[in-house]
């Protein structure tokens, strides 16, 4: 397990780490838990699902044709689930 984490590439530019601190820290500072959670969403969907694709679709597809439609299928579901908890509340 350790050595898969150790071998993972990620390389995500500069400017968009700092804009997901900065737009995270702005909305924890005024009071806003759920947005934060939302920016931070939103910035791993954009790097998992848009940002990284072409090499994460490269290596699915050599291991089963179905790999694309389980891909963006298991991340349009927790993508509804998100939106869902964020538009519920508790009393």
């Amino acid at each position: 397990m350790l050595e898969f984490i150790s071998s993972v590439k990620f390389c995500a530019p500069f400017y968009q780490i700092a804009l997901l601190l900065g737009l995270s820290t702005l909305a924890l500072i005024f009071g806003n838990p759920k947005i934060a959670l939302l920016i931070n969403y939103l910035f791993t969907l954009y790097w998992a699902y848009i940002f990284d694709r072409v090499y994460i679709l490269e290596a699915g597809t050599k291991q089963s044709p179905f790999f694309p439609w389980l891909y963006f299928g298991f991340g349009f579901a927790i993508f509804l689930l998100a939106i869902i908890g964020f538009f519920l509340k508790k009393d």
